[in-house]
């Protein structure tokens, strides 16, 4: 059944709001994706703190366009949803991590990301980068090696010097 234009005015002023809102966006193409496995998605999402919405290809150009995002738009095969939060980097790499387990039925075509669009190149390799954590210990570490080498080098010469 055809939703009315005041139906439509509304989807867009919400879905504007939800894009004016969230970080970064990434765009998904789910065909081929059933409904369990959606669940299953969604339910993974939610618990990042990432949003899943579903929406008619025309009425999301709408809201882009309303909500201002710069660039141009990526191509939108298939059958559209996008996933946004205020993570910066939650949306695309939880989209990225199903993806990579289900091997079919879902793929990234693309992303909105500091209010600019994305391509689907630029959007992959934003969802290869860690989490937040696992680059402070990344850090952490590349600071402690020097120390600890020249730590091992002191014990070294302290031994040298006893013999």
């Amino acid at each position: 059944m055809p939703i009315k234009k005041s139906q439509k005015v509304e989807a867009v002023k919400e879905l504007g709001e939800k894009i004016k809102k969230s970080q970064s966006a990434v765009f998904v193409n789910f065909h081929g994706l059933n409904v369990a496995d959606t669940t299953k998605l969604r339910r993974g999402l939610r618990e990042k703190g990432v949003s899943y919405s579903v929406a008619k290809k025309t009425l999301i150009k709408r809201a882009f366009d309303e909500a201002g995002v710069k660039g141009d738009l990526p191509e939108l095969p298939g059958e559209f949803a996008f996933a946004y939060g205020d993570d910066l980097l939650a949306p695309a790499r939880e989209v990225w991590n199903f993806q990579r387990a289900q091997k079919e039925g879902i793929e990234i075509v693309g992303g909105i990301f500091e209010g600019v669009f994305k391509n689907k190149e630029a959007m992959l390799s934003i969802a290869s980068i860690p989490p937040q954590e696992v680059l402070y210990g990344q850090f952490v570490n590349l600071i402690n090696s020097p120390i600890q080498r020249f730590v091992v080098a002191l014990g070294q010469i302290a031994k040298e010097k006893e013999a």
